[in-house]
């Protein structure tokens, strides 16, 4: 999924492709529901997109919508005194592995489960002023093998085995191929960019699906707040979707555009948000303006889950209840157990400082 984790780099001569080493594991004020008129601001910018030539007071008032639009807001808050620091010691990907493989089990209870099950786990991840450098959005799916059932060898799938049950897992984190080595973004370059799609100078640059543990790492890098939802049991079919999104990333035919207004239908490069969007619409407007101004970290996240909860295409592949404000639990950098004034926007959270 990057208007979140939003960069756009210059294109290098590579064709890097992804071998994930995966792993398995309230906001204030998130709104949950888009205004009707912020949904006119999307409908008006997508009448734009039918011609480059934008007239001025056409883009002065898709402008003027943008950004007195009340998008999801997420606040920024200082450390809690209920902040969670039993497991502090251990490294984040292992609280989150932990974390999702407990609230799998207790979905699953204690008997006998010969029927395959599937997860879904959204994640986001923020600095303090929520800058899109520095936010993104990703998501996990995971299988769980049934009971007696002998688990096959997946490429790009990692197997993790909890309370006698075999996992298998995977994730779509999008970003520009070598973001790991050279994590520098770029969002909108030029006046009027933001408005205009054409305007936008950022260049195109080679796309590659990251692993869980490899996103995660980059989060720690950063001290970066981290949240996620879930996990939420799903059909079969949300699970292959997915899969087929997995496949189509990993193919190497798409690039990474943080701004991908002019460029997603086609298929020549989406950001992190479009590329976890939707599980049958591969590229679905989201946010003000179609590419989402405001919407990246938690509340780009925030929109993908509105979208999977809110549209009737997708109402039948979650097969429970979703309440996004008090299903978000985050993890927050504490560098030591006594820190005080530091960066929290959950309203429930654990404390990482590795």
């Amino acid at each position: 999924m990057k208007m979140i984790g939003m960069s756009v780099r210059k294109i290098k001569k590579s064709s890097t492709t992804s071998n994930p080493a995966e792993n398995l594991g309230q906001s204030n004020d998130v709104e949950a529901r888009p205004r009707s008129w912020v949904r006119w601001a999307g409908r008006f910018q997508d009448s734009l997109h039918g011609s480059r030539r934008v007239k001025p007071l056409v883009s002065w008032v898709a402008s003027c919508a943008l950004l007195l639009s009340p998008c999801v807001p997420v606040h920024a808050g200082l450390l809690k005194e209920d902040v969670e620091f039993s497991n502090y010691d251990a490294p984040l990907i292992q609280q989150i592995v932990n974390r999702i493989k407990a609230k799998v089990a207790a979905r699953l209870g204690a008997g006998v489960n010969t029927q395959d099950h599937y997860f879904l786990v959204p994640f986001a991840y923020q600095d303090k002023g929520n800058n899109p450098e520095f936010a993104h959005s990703f998501l996990s799916v995971i299988r769980v093998v049934g009971d007696g059932k002998q688990p096959s060898l997946t490429s790009g799938f990692r197997r993790e085995r909890f309370k006698n049950r075999d996992f298998k897992a995977f994730t779509i984190s999008w970003m520009p191929h070598d973001f790991d080595t050279n994590p520098r973004l770029r969002v909108f370059e030029g006046v009027g960019s933001l408005v205009v799609p054409g305007w936008n100078q950022c260049p195109i640059s080679p796309g590659r699906n990251f692993g869980l543990d490899q996103t995660l790492k980059l989060a720690v890098n950063v001290k970066n707040a981290v949240g996620m939802w879930g996990p939420y049991e799903i059909k079969k079919e949300a699970f292959n979707l997915a899969g087929k999104r997995k496949w189509l990333l990993d193919r190497g035919t798409i690039g990474y555009r943080a701004d991908d207004r002019l460029y997603r239908k086609d298929r020549v490069a989406i950001n992190c948000f479009h590329a976890m969007a939707g599980p049958d619409d591969l590229y679905p407007d989201g946010g003000f303006l179609g590419t989402g101004f405001k919407i990246w970290g938690i509340n780009g996240t925030v929109r993908v889950l509105i979208e999977y909860t809110k549209d009737a295409r997708n109402k039948g592949l979650l097969l429970e209840p979703v309440d996004i404000k008090k299903d978000l639990y985050g993890f927050v950098y504490v560098p030591e157990r006594n820190s005080r004034g530091l960066y929290d926007p959950f309203p429930n959270a654990a404390a990482y400082h590795q």
